[in-house]
């Protein structure tokens, strides 16, 4: 009888080992990830949910949200930009000025006495060109240096008409940002506005301006019978 004592050894040595790879965690896993891509397609949108959300939270970091450490090294860095940013400005600025806002003496050919009034024309456009770059240019410089000013102060990254704090993602992006986004957005229209509003001449001007046009045509109309 020994040789079926060994079968049956065998067959449960068999099923033993069919039970074990079945129930096998590994193996259940592995199955279950095979089915969740094949079939299941809460599989592939869920990793791209994931992803979206990792994004938008990426989005509303701000520097509150970092810890001592990398908040320092990020206003450390920030501050170096703003300092390379404001030794651009300047240089942009005194090339401006030797370029088009040069001094020539009097009496020389480019002076303007004997010039063609073509290129006098010219010459008054440049400068009030170069005029106009420079006073952008002084803008930018002071936007930087209040920058600069907000982090050594601490308030750096916080939103002066809200509040609330900027993202680090604009900050990255436009280093002396005063603002965020919407509160940048409401400035900008506002500002819009109110240069769309001092271009329109006023009612009381448009008044005068027309009762002294009639008072001169009055006046015009008279003289030839006196």
């Amino acid at each position: 009888m020994p040789g079926k004592s060994s079968r049956k050894s065998s067959k449960e040595t068999t099923g033993k080992l069919e039970e074990t790879s079945a129930g096998s965690p590994t193996t259940a896993s592995s199955a279950k990830k095979v089915n969740a891509k094949k079939t299941g397609p809460e599989g592939p949108l869920a990793g791209g949910e994931a992803k979206k959300e990792a994004l938008e939270a990426r989005a509303a970091l701000t520097l509150a949200d970092l810890l001592p450490k990398r908040r320092q090294a990020f206003l450390e860095k920030q501050k170096q930009r703003l300092v390379e940013l404001r030794d651009d400005i300047l240089e942009q600025m005194q090339g401006i000025a030797q370029d088009s806002l040069r001094v020539r003496p009097e009496g020389s050919e480019a002076s303007g006495f004997g010039m063609h009034q073509a290129d006098a024309g010219t010459e008054a456009y440049d400068k009030d060109f170069a005029l106009s770059l420079l006073s952008q240019e002084q803008d930018a410089l002071y936007e930087v240096e209040e920058a600069i000013k907000r982090i050594q102060t601490g308030s750096y990254g916080v939103c002066e008409m809200s509040g609330k704090p900027i993202p680090l993602q604009r900050l990255e992006a436009v280093p002396h940002a005063r603002f965020s986004v919407e509160c940048q957005r409401h400035v900008e229209m506002q500002s819009r506005f109110e240069r769309r509003w001092e271009s329109v001449p006023q009612f009381g001007e448009g008044a005068e301006a027309g009762s002294e046009e009639e008072e001169e045509s009055s006046e015009e109309r008279e003289s030839p019978g006196d």
